[in-house]
Order: structure tokens, then C-alpha cells, then sequence
């Protein structure tokens, strides 16, 4: 398959992810790390869908992605300097913990606060930037933090590869991404940090 052929295939993906996205629906998508199961950060019909097939308590959070610190910015109150340092200077895939997190209100425009089912019960949120071409273009253009759990039931283990999710989750979700997207993706989880407001940090996932 040539480099334009791929380029073409991506597009096309993206708009059919962002469609879905648009919809309220649940989107099965290989990340910068595994494969997550995804939808709209804002809207906590589509969490909860998400949580469903998990078969997810909902008083867990839940990791979200964005596509640069800008959009970041918009879903947390304070970025501490050191995130900021540890995004530019991190070489692996990272999710950082804020300590507080933009929630929706009833007044809140759409798309510009993440929804409550999605944020810890202390208000913090797991967020990444990922370094893969696929994800950031599919945030970017969707404009909206787009929410990254891994693609398997609660309790069982995340899987790697496409060839590891179940056939339950699926069938469970509105899209899935062709499996050779997930060619830019690590295998792995990624590690998460929390940091604090004042400098702190501590090491959740090394």
C-alpha cells in the first residue's frame, strides 16, 4: 500500500470516527498506546454508553486524550509548570493527572468543559497528548477531548493488538478503525503521573 493510499484511508476514517463522535456514539480506535474504546469527553451520555459496555463502575475516571497543550487548557483550571515540562521533555507515551478539572454545567457551551462521569470523585483528570498521527488528527479535527479506556471488559487485560479484543466489545461499539491503523501504537499502557499545583509529582503507572 503506498504512502497516498494510506493517507486517503485515514481521512476517510477520521470522518467516519468524527461522525460517529457527533452522534453521542462510542468509537473502538487504536491509540498511541492500546486500543481504546472512545467517545465525546463533553458528553456524558456517550461516557456512560462507554461505561456500559465496560461493565465500568461510574464512580471511576476516565483517561481522555487531547490533541496539544491548547486543548488542554481548555479542560483544566491550572496547568502546572512542571506538566508542561514533562510533556516537552517525556519520550514515552504519558498521562498526566491534574489535580482539577473544567466540569460541565448546565450553562456550560457545548464541547468547552469535560462531563462529570469522566473526572475523579476529587475533581482531578487523566489526560494525554499522544504522539500518534492517527489520534491527533482524529482529535484535531473533531475539536473536542476525546475520552481513551482500554478496549477490554473491567477486570480482564487490556488488549495489545485488534486480534486481542473481544468479540463482545466490538460488536458492543457504533465504529471500530481498520486494525492496520494500529501500526503507530506501542502495545503497551502508558505511564501516569500525577502532579500537583505547587510542583508536586508523583508516579501512579512507571
Amino acid at each position: 500500500m503506498n504512502r497516498d493510499t494510506e493517507k486517503s484511508i485515514d481521512r476517510e476514517a477520521i470522518k467516519a470516527a468524527i461522525k460517529v463522535l457527533k452522534a453521542g456514539g462510542v468509537i473502538l480506535y487504536p491509540t498511541d498506546t492500546i486500543w481504546g474504546i472512545g467517545c465525546d469527553a463533553t458528553n456524558s451520555e456517550a461516557v456512560a454508553k462507554v461505561l456500559a459496555i465496560k461493565h465500568r463502575a461510574d464512580s471511576k475516571s476516565l483517561i481522555t486524550l487531547v490533541s496539544d497543550t491548547d486543548m488542554l487548557a481548555r479542560y483544566v483550571k491550572e496547568i502546572p509548570d512542571i506538566a508542561l515540562d514533562l510533556i516537552e521533555e517525556n519520550d514515552r507515551p504519558m498521562t498526566i493527572i491534574y489535580p482539577e478539572a473544567v466540569v460541565a454545567t448546565d450553562s456550560s457551551p457545548a464541547g468547552s468543559a469535560l462531563a462529570q462521569n469522566v473526572v475523579s470523585e476529587d475533581g482531578s483528570v487523566g489526560i494525554r497528548i499522544p504522539n500518534n498521527t492517527f489520534c491527533k488528527a482524529l482529535i484535531s479535527r473533531f475539536g473536542r477531548a476525546i475520552v481513551s479506556t482500554s478496549a477490554n471488559l473491567s477486570g480482564s487485560k487490556a488488549p495489545a493488538q485488534y486480534s486481542a479484543i473481544s468479540e463482545e466489545i466490538i460488536k458492543s461499539v457504533d465504529w471500530v478503525a481498520d486494525p492496520s491503523l494500529e501500526s503507530g501504537s506501542t502495545g503497551e499502557a502508558s505511564q501516569i503521573i500525577k502532579v500537583g499545583l505547587r510542583g508536586e509529582i508523583a508516579i501512579i503507572r512507571g
